[in-house]
């Protein structure tokens, strides 16, 4: 398990971007041979650059050890794909180096592999071919590879004919089951039903409880939570952070609250696993999220419940931070003896007042909290979710301010409202 897999070191891949729409796309030898004088003259002149670089991948290091799951998260366009299409040797990276050690089965595309023309049959002899597999080897696992893709009847069919989801399950099926040492999944899953992705999550985790890596990149962040052990999160071709895999999704999940809420203050929450949770929150201030020094803040936010939860006592708390992670306040509220199901649906509102906010201008993160009245359980714990911003309204100076540096202590005003629709 100590033995590294895969070795990556300041990947970089960069690519030429035309920007000039000058020149046409397609050119005949005629329009060559009449505009040959134009070109021998622009030659000697100092033109504009006509391309501009990109980088899909910049500065990109990690390690995998032998047996390790390693998930991939990342905005579209971040450059997962592009990662793994380097490992897979489909492309040269511009700087940096991959050092793999192992065969490497990939699943990047649908049908990745496979020619058209040739059957089933042949492609997944194709497949064990280019793994540098023998044709006993290959033949060994055939019936296993057929049965799991369930492909009997068209195994001697040319794969052209096949469609997106005959084409996933054997791709998976080829992938899985051959001898690679390292597995390559792109965001394959997707494409098929449930229950064959409920069969392929069921593969994978056999896979790498055999001792092979695994590289998944996905989008669904509890298939990732659920297999890789460990997580990376790309975002604009920069490696962004590495490590447990809980603690790096929750990171990418606070930084997209912040760009989704940053704009409208509101806040949607999943359900996941949770008993009790929050299903939204909103600040209402006089501009949505945004109010000024001294002003009034609005915090209002949903609670739900199973049914067998309903009228759980419960307590609320809310913290505010600033962007360098200064704790500035966490109230928490004990006496109101709060019940989920007291509203419609075992659901409940949750109205909380801070009337003249003494913060400086600037961005603060909302965490909201609930647990039991003694803070020994949590139920839901949503940190970072919402963003606040402060500004300088003109009614307060700096040099009043001043006066009352330190941590405040706010006194909020909390009231239940009966809710059983989302927040408007």
């Amino acid at each position: 398990m100590d033995e590294i897999a895969i070795r990556v070191e300041n990947l970089g891949k960069r690519y030429r971007l035309r920007t000039s729409t000058r020149q046409p796309r397609y050119r005949t030898l005629r329009d060559e041979i009449m505009h040959l004088p134009k070109h021998l003259w622009a030659a000697f002149k100092t033109n504009p650059k006509e391309e501009e670089e990109f980088w899909a991948l910049r500065n990109v290091s990690f390690e995998v050890k032998r047996g390790e799951v390693l998930g991939v998260i990342g905005r579209n366009g971040a450059g997962k794909s592009t990662l793994l299409k380097i490992l897979s040797r489909i492309v040269d990276p511009s700087e940096g180096a991959v050092d793999i050690f192992g065969r490497v089965g990939s699943l990047l595309e649908v049908g990745t592999g496979f020619h058209p023309e040739l059957t089933g049959r042949e492609n997944i002899y194709l497949s064990g071919a280019m793994l540098g597999m023998r044709r006993l080897e290959v033949r060994a696992r055939l019936d296993e590879i057929v049965a799991f893709a369930e492909v009997e009847k068209f195994l001697d069919t040319p794969c052209k004919h096949y469609s997106s989801g005959m084409f996933l399950r054997l791709g998976f099926a080829v992938a899985a089951h051959l001898e690679a040492a390292i597995l390559l999944v792109d965001e394959v899953l997707a494409v098929g039903d449930v229950e064959f992705q409920r069969k392929c999550l069921n593969k994978m985790g056999q896979v790498s409880r055999g001792g092979r890596t695994i590289l998944l990149v996905s989008h669904d962040l509890d298939v990732i939570r659920r297999l890789a052990s460990y997580c990376i999160w790309v975002d604009g071709g920069m490696l962004c952070q590495a490590g447990p895999t809980n603690r790096v999704v929750d990171a990418y999940l606070n930084a997209s609250l912040w760009r989704d809420n940053q704009a409208s203050g509101r806040a949607s929450f999943q359900k996941d696993n949770r008993n009790i949770w929050f299903s939204g929150a909103c600040v209402d201030g006089i501009g949505g999220n945004k109010i000024s020094m001294g002003g009034t803040l609005v915090l209002v936010f949903e609670v739900n419940a199973n049914p067998a939860f309903a009228r759980t006592p419960v307590c609320f708390a809310i913290g505010l931070r600033t962007e360098d992670g200064m704790a500035v306040s966490l109230v928490a509220d004990v006496d109101s003896g709060f019940r989920v199901g007291e509203g419609v649906g075992n659901s409940m509102q949750i109205s909380v007042t801070f009337k003249k906010l003494m913060l400086y201008p600037g961005r603060y993160f909302i965490r909201l909290w609930a647990g039991s009245p003694d803070g020994i359980e949590t139920y839901d714990d949503r940190q970072d979710c919402l963003i606040l911003f402060v500004t300088d309204g003109g009614q307060l100076s700096q040099r009043r301010l001043l006066r009352s540096q330190g941590v405040c202590f706010f006194q909020p005003d909390w009231t239940i409202k009966p809710q059983s629709s989302s927040l408007d």
